[in-house]
């Protein structure tokens, strides 16, 4: 996928996650198709990525874990490009462990960057919305909603939470102009991906999804642009599930 079909010229997206995968993915899909892009990331190379991508971008080397940081970007975002019409959920962490071996530590970092993290930016650009009196807010969540995987409680825990969020978000923001969707992938071939389902146990799961393979990044990207899209403007409080037919099973 090299050219989209979407227009997003003269439209502010930010992108948490941004700097591999499925958020770098997004980050290039996005500044094809016009749109100017902060991209949010833990790792520096976020600021590569985006110079990369032409001067008109921005780049946060943060943790989303973290309010004040959080807060104090979105108000310098809306400084420099005046408002924030789309923000994608996308970082996320997938730490294995069975149930009874887990450590506290484990689960709270997990519940942390996947829920905390999402939390903390839709409420901080979702004021910013408020006041535009607009917006689209696409959350990452996972087949892992969905459905029990072996060695992801704090995982699976953790993404059926964006579930409940997304559909909160979309009742209570949807009269004021937001709209609020997720997007649940199967596994994806990432980086993360990788680490999870690697080998034998990959081709088991594989063999499990209808479409027998996982998915790729430009398949999740072009779901995500989608639903941030003025054509897909009555969709609110929807998980697309892009997963080759697992859940369906």
């Amino acid at each position: 996928m090299t050219t989209m079909r979407f227009d997003y010229q003269d439209k502010v997206v930010l992108i948490t996650g941004a700097a591999n995968g499925i958020g770098k993915q997004m980050a290039e899909h996005f500044a094809e198709s016009g749109a100017s892009l902060v991209l949010v990331d833990k790792s520096d190379a976020v600021e590569a990525l985006a110079a990369s991508l032409g001067s008109q971008h921005m780049a946060a080397v943060q943790d989303v874990t973290d309010e004040a940081a959080t807060d104090a970007l979105i108000e310098a975002v809306v400084a420099r490009m005046g408002r924030i019409d789309i923000l994608v959920n996308n970082a996320g962490i997938g730490p294995l462990a069975k149930a009874e071996e887990m450590t506290t530590e484990l689960w709270d970092v997990t519940q942390a960057v996947n829920v905390r993290g999402v939390f903390l930016f839709c409420r901080a650009v979702g004021r910013q919305m408020l006041a535009q009196g607009k917006g689209r807010i696409i959350n990452l969540a996972s087949q892992a909603a969905s459905v029990g995987l072996d060695g992801h409680l704090a995982y699976c825990s953790s993404k059926a939470a964006i579930l409940g969020l997304t559909r909160t978000l979309a009742l209570e923001w949807g009269p004021k102009g937001i709209t609020t969707n997720s997007v649940s992938p199967t596994v994806v071939d990432t980086e993360l991906g990788r680490y999870g389902w690697a080998g034998e146990k990959g081709e088991r799961m594989k063999a499990l999804i209808p479409t027998r393979r996982f998915a790729q990044p430009s398949e999740i990207s072009a779901s995500i642009m989608f639903l941030a899209s003025e054509e897909a403007a009555m969709i609110n409080g929807a998980d697309l599930l892009v997963d080759g037919g697992y859940t369906a099973v």
